[in-house]
């Protein structure tokens, strides 16, 4: 089997089966009190730099990591970067990228530096919470909300741009301290909510038309992914907005005023 038969998921389900890896559902690790995730981006793969600058990518390179632990309620505590660039790379866009990695407040503590022929950006964010809801533990009953609109990573990205990622660093300490389980949205709605029902073994039912859009958006806009607005399971709403529920069953279901609805999403090596 190839990767591209396998696809991303597939990969780590693998991993997962032969004991290779090891609780690698959540968003981020658990390891002796910490909350650890590691997130890379690739030129041309991730980004492009006609489509936003070295401070901008550097910006979205710890927003993503920081969204991870803001899925997992914690708090911030360092950056970890390691950047591989070709060699006639200039030091002032160097510097410009560790400008953006800075900009959300979170310290740059280590890291390595290596000759690459394109950009990689690999960043590693550390954090401490109260408690994780993780992905395994929705139940029927529970609701599925939102922390903010979606679509507009999708909607940029039709106009040629990319856009700055959301940081709900206090919405996830919020919900995690009642959420039954929670992520945030990296690889589009339905696809995201997938990853939950199949830890959870539950079903998530969508109610597209509840589904808060960002002004310009297309209802497809929100299978694009990189909105890192929070999805979470949970018997209070604690007034996000609400877009559907757990039920009984497997998978998910996306209906548009009761019809259902494909909705597809973003995935390496397929």
């Amino acid at each position: 089997m190839t990767l591209d038969g396998a696809g991303e998921f597939g990969l780590l389900a693998e991993l997962e089966r032969r004991g290779l890896a090891h609780d690698i559902e959540h968003d981020a690790a658990q390891i002796e009190g910490l909350v650890v995730t590691q997130d890379a981006l690739v030129e041309d793969v991730h980004f492009r730099f006609d489509l936003l600058s070295w401070r901008d990518l550097g910006f979205r390179a710890a927003a993503v990591n920081i969204s991870d632990l803001a899925a997992c309620g914690a708090d911030p505590i360092a950056l970890i970067v390691t950047l591989g660039l070709p060699g006639e790379s200039h030091v002032a866009d160097v510097v410009e990228l560790y400008e953006g990695l800075n900009e959300p407040g979170v310290p740059v503590r280590g890291g390595d530096t290596t000759r690459a022929q394109s950009v990689l950006l690999s960043v590693t964010a550390l954090g401490r919470a109260e408690r994780v809801p993780g992905r395994a533990g929705a139940r029927p009953g529970d609701l599925l909300v939102v922390t903010g609109p979606l679509g507009g990573a999708g909607a940029a990205f039709r106009a040629g741009r990319l856009i700055r990622p959301p940081i709900r660093l206090e919405e996830g300490r919020r919900l995690a301290r009642v959420a039954a389980a929670m992520l945030d949205i990296s690889d589009g709605l339905a696809a995201d909510a997938s990853r939950i029902a199949a830890r959870s073994g539950c079903r998530l039912a969508i109610e597209l038309e509840r589904v808060p859009l960002v002004e310009g958006a297309l209802l497809e806009d929100v299978s694009f992914g990189e909105d890192y607005e929070l999805l979470a399971a949970t018997p209070d709403s604690l007034g996000f907005t609400v877009i559907g529920r757990c039920e009984e069953g497997s998978g998910v279901v996306v209906r548009l005023h009761g019809e259902p609805v494909e909705l597809a999403g973003w995935q390496h090596f397929t």
